[in-house]
């Protein structure tokens, strides 16, 4: 089924864009809701009439999303999240988090033009922000964990006890050999 979209809808397309979908999302919730019609000859020739007329608005709305994008280069983002000693994070980050330190940094982008991998675990990752059909900004996000020194204290002490054994093995074993070897020469 072919629908003409009248808003953005990430992951499906943008506004007056011609889309296929199935049947039952375009009757049961994109035609309901108002987010789209359907793409019959005479509406096809609506849109284009439309968009010759609303071209330079759409060229300025480019512009000012390209505005926004410049703003944001160079931005990369570090989110500290409560970590395991495993290094899984205890929930995820994703793109709430991203708008949150954004707008720490006095950036104002709204969570749902956002998108994101959830992160589950310590490490690097990319967030896609939308702000125009062909104005699209990668901001780099490093989750690292917010007890950082705390686990690194628990991997040291974790460490020590392991070589604490070895190092009293180690210990027996030199004491073994002192007594046989003083026992030998008294033996004879």
């Amino acid at each position: 089924m072919e629908i003409i979209l009248k808003e953005d809808i990430i992951g499906l397309g943008f506004k007056n864009e011609i889309v296929n979908v199935k049947s039952g999302y375009g009757r049961n919730y994109l035609i309901p809701q108002g987010k789209g019609v359907i793409a019959s000859p005479s509406a096809k020739k609506i849109l284009a009439e439309n968009l010759k007329q609303q071209a330079h608005k759409l060229a300025a709305q480019k512009a000012a999303a390209e505005e926004k994008a410049a703003q944001l280069a160079g931005v990369a983002l570090e989110i500290a999240a409560k970590v395991s000693v495993t290094g899984q994070l205890y929930g995820s980050v994703g793109a709430a988090q991203v708008a949150e330190e954004l707008a720490k940094l006095g950036k104002d982008v709204d969570r749902k033009i956002i998108t994101m991998k959830d992160a589950k675990k310590v490490g690097d990752y990319v967030a896609l922000v939308h702000f125009h059909k062909d104005v699209t900004v990668e901001i780099p996000v490093k989750v690292v964990a917010e007890n950082a020194a705390e686990l690194k204290a628990a991997e040291e002490e974790e460490k020590a006890l392991q070589a604490a054994p070895v190092e009293e093995a180690a210990a027996e074993a030199e004491a073994v050999e002192a007594e046989t070897a003083e026992e030998a020469p008294a033996a004879e």
